[in-house]
């Protein structure tokens, strides 16, 4: 895409809705979060990490902790917030992990069941 004679940079940080949301000590509800693009390094770093060479399952919770650049008011994320999201939520952000990282966009292309129509939905605020 071009504007005024140049080329646009694709995003790298991607908004989101939880299905569920973080529930806070004080009660307050975190829902609305904003994911960055992974680097090679965000990738590779948690691999020397104790917690997955105990259980490589911790992997997605260290690596989600590290491009979950906003939860709510939360402005770092955490492992232990990453913990503690329901399952709908950690599944949700694993599959907007997986698209913006493999394709660049949050938009998924699709086709109208009445009319086969193909367009583009935005998938990242659609969290329930």
């Amino acid at each position: 895409m071009e504007l005024n004679g140049s080329v646009a940079a694709a995003p790298t940080e991607f908004a989101f809705t939880l299905p569920r949301g973080l529930t806070a000590p004080d009660g307050t509800v975190h829902r609305d979060g904003t994911m960055r693009l992974a680097t090679a390094f965000d990738e590779i770093e948690p691999l020397r990490d104790p917690r997955v060479r105990a259980n490589p399952g911790y992997l997605v919770i260290i690596l989600l902790a590290r491009v979950i650049t906003r939860l709510g008011t939360m402005e770092h994320v955490s492992t232990h917030a990453v913990e503690h999201l329901y399952a709908a939520d950690l599944a949700y952000l694993q599959e907007l992990y997986q698209r913006v990282n493999a394709t660049g966009s949050s938009r998924l292309q699709v086709d109208c069941p009445h009319c086969s129509g193909a367009f583009e939905v935005e998938t990242a605020g659609l969290g329930g």
